[in-house]
């Protein structure tokens, strides 16, 4: 049993921060707030003139996939031989022992939710991880969260010359690979236990049932107004759930997406425009969806911005207008509502797992520093500790 004491608690469930305790065991958060009756051997953490932070999430990163200082050879986030490849697993990518996900702990970013790239119409599925482990089974939350898309520029870029010229060819591929599925799907479920009547077994639309099931989204990469518009017209179609990734436009349109009540995840904004579906990119955005009514997550993309500068990104959105508590929720609570893992991290809550950042100053601005980060109830930043 350990206890964090002296401590002001930021739990992105209550606005305003508060004096109090964090009690927690086996890797579990047991009590919060005025907690009594400490159990006698319990191991007091004196956090004096210190804040205490939810372990921050990314609902949108490759992190693991595209290797830290590897190069092209080490990139494993895009398969570029197959436009659709939903059978791919974003976790069967992860390299575990890879250097990002140190420096990720040591910018605070606890749980990340990482999977393939946007080369492809679909791509694979997303897995969401804890920041620390040395092998990607001891890491995972939940191994299968979201099922990528991709609409726009980039699986134009990489098939222009063998399957994909526009956007209607995009969205058409998207479609073709759903009525398959479901074709596919409701001739198992029609066949019942008799294996001589079932379609002949096809991996890629078995990949796809959990979708059409509803039982993941789709994680739909859309940057212009257009392309948002075309995701949530082909959710519609097949009644799937989505969230929708980047929304790099979404400022222009946030009446229109309010209406949606999907989950946004917004970013990489610190970064220039790569490319003319990028020309209104800005740390505004975030906060305009917030302030129509929209769920908002704060994105790295990482490695497009390095992992540990998930908080750095939250902060820049406050400078440019948004309310300080929602873009602490944006990579907090929200974030993982969004990877569908709210239930274990996301704010400080009895129940949930102990992931804590310990911070001089707030963890939004530049002038602060992370002094304890703690993963499933363990010390895995600590001042004193040496990097190599």
């Amino acid at each position: 049993m350990k206890c964090i004491y002296n401590c002001m608690i930021h739990d992105a469930v209550h606005p305003d921060a508060y004096e109090g305790k964090i009690l927690f065991d086996q890797g579990k958060i047991t009590q919060i707030g005025d907690v009594e009756n400490i159990p006698e051997n319990t191991e007091m953490i004196d956090a004096h003139g210190l804040d205490v932070y939810p372990g921050f999430v990314d609902a949108h990163s490759h992190i693991g996939l595209d290797g830290f200082g590897i190069g092209y050879e080490g990139m494993d986030y895009n398969e570029m031989n197959d436009i659709a490849s939903p059978q791919l697993r974003g976790i069967d990518g992860v390299k575990a022992m890879d250097q990002a996900f140190a420096r990720a702990v040591r910018g605070g970013v606890t749980s990340v939710c990482t999977g393939p790239g946007s080369a492809n119409v679909l791509g694979g599925t997303f897995t969401t991880i804890k920041t620390v482990g040395k092998r990607v089974e001891n890491m995972v939350i939940k191994p299968e969260v979201a099922m990528k898309c991709a609409f726009g520029e980039n699986p134009k870029r990489c098939y222009r010359d063998k399957s994909d010229s526009c956007r209607m060819s995009t969205a058409g591929i998207l479609r073709n690979m759903l009525f398959k599925a479901k074709e596919y799907m409701e001739r198992k479920e029609a066949a019942g236990d008799d294996v001589l009547k079932r379609p002949a077994f096809d991996m890629k639309l078995e990949a796809l049932i959990p979708v059409l099931k509803r039982e993941i989204p789709l994680k739909a990469h859309a940057h212009t107004s257009d392309d948002l518009f075309t995701a949530l017209r082909i959710a519609k179609e097949f009644n799937l759930r989505i969230t929708l990734e980047h929304v790099t436009e979404g400022h222009l349109v946030a009446d229109e997406l309010a209406k949606e009540h999907v989950p946004m995840a917004v970013g990489p904004s610190l970064t220039g425009a790569s490319k003319y579906e990028l020309r209104n990119k800005s740390f505004r955005t975030p906060g305009i969806l917030d302030k129509a009514g929209c769920q908002v997550s704060i994105i790295t993309d990482a490695p497009v911005i390095p992992q540990e500068y998930l908080p750095l990104c939250a902060g820049l959105a406050v400078k440019s207008g948004m309310d300080p508590f929602k873009a602490l929720q944006a990579i907090t609570i929200n974030a993982a509502r969004h990877a569908g893992i709210e239930d274990r991290v996301g704010s400080l809550e009895k129940g949930k797992d102990a992931d804590f950042v310990i911070v001089a100053g707030n963890p939004m601005e530049v002038s602060s520093k992370i002094q304890y980060v703690y993963i499933n109830g363990e010390p895995v930043v600590t001042p004193d500790q040496e990097w190599e």
